[in-house]
């Protein structure tokens, strides 16, 4: 009853999305108020320095929607954005060894937190910047996968109108439809990302990732029991089977666990709402309460995406902008953290990717990379930052850190759910898998 509560609706159109979810028990696997501050921090203060990066970088990101990956080592804006980023001590994004942001590194996941600091997602930086799982073809059984998909026609961005913003933020809701371009496409840049994040099931990306695995004949991880045995073969446990259930499965609670942080916990406002107040402040059209660091008002992003869409707003992959649930942590970041985590669980991450691809600068066809065999592992942590930060930093709906953090929450329920399941398994087994800070974990029913 408490959120039929007419005070918190957007308006009359659009409806709040799934909070009760945050309250969802499970009956495999740590209840979602389980994880707490030690893997999901408070977000960035509004007026901190941390805020104003952020929305740089989302800014950014906004301007190089339809440059093709491939290309962001010869693009102005992609270099303008590297040096921009390299110049801010609080970027969280990763460095190269002389400390610099470069185009290769741009809106690639790396964090670095503790003390002394840890690394996360080794191989991430490694190789092209779409994962191989995004774009290998694969079959769901006799059904072929060529990973291409449909796109949102190029320089049609949403919510550059303050009127327009303000209707989205009072809960109008939007009744313009996207066109897609004519030809299917790879996920060859930020737009195509974000579209397919805009309708995908939350742990498809995943599923599919399984079956490229298999596809590409991606070894099992060491500790499968199924190795030792001569005369039968896995499938209800430890098999196709298995597999799919269980990402599945894992999916729905890490889901539930992020709904529990961004309801109950966080609240965090979305970027949408930090463009906004980026052009109150530059524009004087309205007064805002909140201030935002004078880092992102002197950017050098802010002032291209003005003259590119004649306001300070940042710019929307969606015509609705975000969805109707707070930002932090994210949704599709938990999922591909866990999700991940249940693939290195059943496959081997340190076997390697011979032959990697990369998509065309059109997007319409694959290419050899020219680059050295790919790890497994680097390869899953690159799916996941691809899939959520198209739905947040190329999109413009999410934050780095939601991602970042997002990921390693995933991860927690996914451990505490494999560890759970483990005892309902026959088979006695030690399966151990690397974690995305470097350090391993054990599952194990002995």
């Amino acid at each position: 009853a408490d959120f039929e509560n007419a005070a918190l609706l957007l308006g009359d159109e659009r409806k709040l999305n799934g909070p009760q979810g945050a309250f969802a028990g499970t009956l495999v696997g740590a209840d979602s108020e389980s994880f707490g501050d030690a893997v999901v921090p408070m977000p960035p203060a509004v007026a901190s320095k941390e805020y104003a990066t952020e929305l740089v970088e989302l800014y950014w990101a906004s301007l190089l929607r339809d440059v093709p990956f491939t290309a962001y080592d010869t693009n102005p804006f992609a270099k303008a954005a590297a040096a921009e980023l390299t110049s801010l001590p609080t970027y969280a994004g990763p460095r190269d060894a002389a400390g610099n942001v470069t185009t290769a590194l741009l809106f690639r996941g790396g964090l670095k937190i503790g003390t002394p600091k840890k690394t996360y997602f080794d191989g991430e930086t490694v190789g092209p910047y779409i994962s191989q799982f995004c774009i290998q073809p694969t079959n769901l059984g006799a059904q072929p996968i060529d990973q291409k998909m449909n796109v949102y026609v190029a320089n049609v961005d949403y919510m550059t109108n303050f009127d327009t913003w303000a209707a989205v933020q009072n809960g109008v809701q939007s009744l313009i439809t996207p066109d897609n371009e004519v030809q299917r496409r790879y996920m060859y840049n930020g737009r195509a990302l974000a579209t397919f994040t805009r309708v995908d099931e939350l742990y498809q990306a995943y599923f599919v990732a399984y079956l490229a695995m298999s596809t590409l004949g991606v070894r099992t991880n060491p500790g499968n029991p199924y190795l030792a045995f001569k005369k039968q073969q896995a499938f209800g446990t430890f098999g196709g089977p298995d597999i799919a259930a269980t990402l599945g499965a894992v999916a729905r609670v890490a889901l539930n666990a992020v709904w529990y942080q961004k309801w109950v916990v966080h609240l965090r406002h979305r970027p949408e709402s930090g463009g906004g107040i980026v052009h109150m402040m530059k524009t004087g059209i309205a007064s805002v309460a909140a201030k935002v660091d004078k880092l992102v008002l002197n950017s050098e992003a802010v002032e291209q995406s003005q003259q590119k869409y004649g306001s300070y707003l940042l710019s929307q992959a969606f015509p609705e902008g975000s969805p109707t649930h707070p930002a932090y942590p994210t949704g599709h970041g938990a999922v591909g953290g866990a999700c991940i985590t249940v693939l290195k669980f059943f496959f081997d991450g340190a076997a390697t990717l011979a032959n990697p691809m990369v998509p065309s600068a059109d997007g319409l066809s694959l290419l050899p990379s020219g680059g050295a065999p790919l790890k497994v592992n680097g390869e899953l942590h690159k799916l996941a930052h691809n899939i959520s930060f198209g739905h947040g930093i190329h999109a413009g709906i999410h934050w780095r850190g939601d991602t970042d953090y997002s990921m390693l929450l995933g991860e927690a329920v996914a451990l505490r759910f494999l560890q759970d399941q483990a005892f309902t398994y026959k088979e006695n087994f030690t399966v151990t898998l690397t974690k995305m800070d470097g350090t391993t974990a054990t599952i194990s029913n002995i």
